[in-house]
Order: structure tokens, then sequence, then C-alpha cells
């Protein structure tokens, strides 16, 4: 028995039968012939880990952009934490680490430049519109490439489990329950987190925060990651297989989940849409608009690989590919570099 096999009948044995296994993937939409160590989730990992989509996440924004100081999460810390807040559950309900892992580190690898602000940018300017796990999944699938070939190919769970980790609604739930705790670590990561950098930026204090949200999950950050995540393994525990071998239905409890969404909505009220935030967010959409408009106009300024995608599939399919990719950092160099005057002294 190799290497492969003896962990595939260790997951077998020994995770939950919610659990899922490797050897029950649904698989890939081109077949790959097998790791000899690796399991396909743990493959799928190290595909993320190793992409370019996944590197730049460390220059894109989360909230505050272009902060003056290292101390704020960017995106790519985020998605380390809610990497770590998921296999924390995940652990908790014996479920499979590596699936989880795969999904977390690629959640938002089709994030924009500048958070939301740039998704709205591009939604607006889309005719089809624009979602940010609908362009990671893109990215995993049509942007990346592994080997010789376009598309990282990963395994049904793991696209699956991406495509739905946005949204606090129930419907449209991942298939496994891994993929459905991805939803709620991002979901614990970023209100808590964005919680606690708002603080250090002095836009607010902890007793800013609404006491009915925070009476139910605690009064600091460590306290109220404690009761989420307490919380969702509770719930998670008490779950069992469907008569016809479903999955079930992941959850928070209701006053935990109200507390949530409370807390989320004061800060889409407080923060993310309130005057400090809202003065970067509009300057970030001018950048990104004019962007848009200026490729929209000159395809052929973009590299070869967006030119032929603009050929392929539409001119705004291809601008929208080449900006989403696109770093704040790289963003704005580009702007300035089509908009300011330079001299012509050498």
């Amino acid at each position: 028995m190799d290497i492969r096999e003896t962990i595939l009948a260790g997951e077998k044995a020994n995770l939950s039968p919610l659990a899922a296994c490797a050897a029950d993937t649904c698989g890939r939409e081109n077949p790959e012939p097998e790791d000899n160590i690796r399991t396909v989730y743990m493959r799928d990992r190290d595909r993320v880990i190793h992409s370019k989509a996944f590197r730049r996440l460390k220059h894109k924004t989360q909230v505050f952009i272009s902060p003056g100081s290292d101390h704020y999460r960017t995106r790519l810390t985020h998605t380390l934490e809610v990497n770590q807040i998921a296999k924390t559950i995940g652990r908790a309900l014996n479920l499979n680490l590596d699936l989880i892992e795969a999904i977390a580190l690629a959640h938002d690898v089709g994030h924009t430049p500048f958070a939301h602000c740039g998704e709205e940018v591009l939604n607006m300017r889309m005719q089809e519109g624009f979602k940010h796990n609908e362009n990671s999944l893109r990215v995993l699938k049509r942007i990346e490439a592994h080997g010789n070939r376009r598309g990282l190919n990963l395994t049904q769970e793991v696209l699956d489990g991406v495509l739905h980790h946005s949204g606090f609604s129930a419907s449209g739930k991942a298939l496994t329950l891994e993929g459905q705790i991805i939803r709620f670590a991002d979901k614990i990561a970023y209100v808590q987190h964005d919680i606690d950098d708002t603080i250090r930026a002095g836009l607010l204090e902890e007793k800013d925060l609404p006491d009915k949200y925070t009476d139910v999950l605690g009064h600091s950050l460590s306290d109220r990651l404690t009761t989420l995540v307490e919380d969702l393994v509770q719930e998670g525990l008490g779950l069992s297989l469907g008569p016809a071998g479903e999955k079930p239905k992941l959850s928070f409890s209701q006053p935990v989940h109200d507390a949530l969404t409370g807390l989320r909505a004061f800060l889409f009220k407080e923060v993310y849409t309130g005057d400090v935030c809202q003065k970067e967010r509009e300057r970030a959409s001018f950048v990104v608009d004019f962007l848009f408009s200026y490729y929209l106009r000159h395809p052929e300024k973009m590299p070869d690989f967006y030119r032929q995608i603009a050929v392929l599939e539409g001119r705004e399919r291809g601008v929208a590919d080449y900006i989403s990719g696109m770093t704040d950092n790289f963003c704005i160099a580009l702007y300035k570099d089509l908009t300011m005057p330079r001299s012509f002294i050498g």
C-alpha cells in the first residue's frame, strides 16, 4: 500500500461519517494520474498556494486601502485567518482538514483590487455583472495555469466550496460540510478582524459596539471569536446524515446568528460605508473605473493573454479579467503611468 492509499484508508476509518473523504471525490474536470503521496485535496491545496493569484492577495485590500501600518489586514492575512478558524471548527467536528484548507486558501483569489469597491465598479460596468466568488472560480478554472494548460483543474468539491463561500443566506449552500464551514469562517474572520482594524485606526472603540450584540458574542476580539467558533461546533455536533445520506445544513444557534448579522450591519453603516472609508473608496473606484474605460478603448495595451480573452469572450470580459487580477499597488501605478505628465527631455 502506498502512502496516499494509507492516508485514504485512515480518512475512511477515522473521520466523521459527515466528512468528505478524498476517496469519494467527484473528481476533476480533466482526469489525472494519482499522486503517490498526496490525496486529491492535498494536491488542490498545493496548487492554490503555488498560484500567482494567491501570492497577489498580499497586496490587495481587506478594508483599509493602502494603510500606513503593516499591522492592518490584507486579503492574504484575511485568507490565512479564515483557514485557521475553519480548520479549528473542522478538527472539532472531525472533518477533512485538507479539503477545508484547499477551499479556504482559494476562496478569495478572484477578489479585485481595493476590496468590494473594485468589485462594485466591475459589477456596474459589466453587462453580465461581477461577483468575486464567481470570479474566484474563473481564476481557478480559466486564468491560472498549471503546467502547460490553463486552469488548476481542481476537484469539484473545492470549486463548489469556493463558489458558495459568500453570503449569509442558507440558499445555495456548499455540498460538503467542509465547504459550509468556509462560509461561516469567512464571516467570523472579517467581522471580528475588521472591528479590530477599525479600533486600531481610531475610528471606533470597543465601547461603541452595540451592547445587544456584544452581550451575546463577547466584549473583546478573543471572546467573540471563541463564542462564534464554539457555537458553530456545538451546533455541528448535533448534525447527522439525512435519510438518503444527504449532508445536513450547518448553522449558528439563532441568538448567535442574530448577533453576528446585527454586528455586521453595524459595521456596514459605521465603517464600510462611513465617511473615512467612503472617501478612500470613491478615489479607488475612480481609478478602477478609469482603467476599465481605458482598456475597453485600448485592448491592445493589455498583455497578450488578456487580449486573446477579449477576442474570444468579449472585450468586457478580457478587461475585467485583467483588472480583477491587479494588486492595489499595480492598479495605482498603472493609473499614474497613464495620467501623469512626463518630461520629453532625457
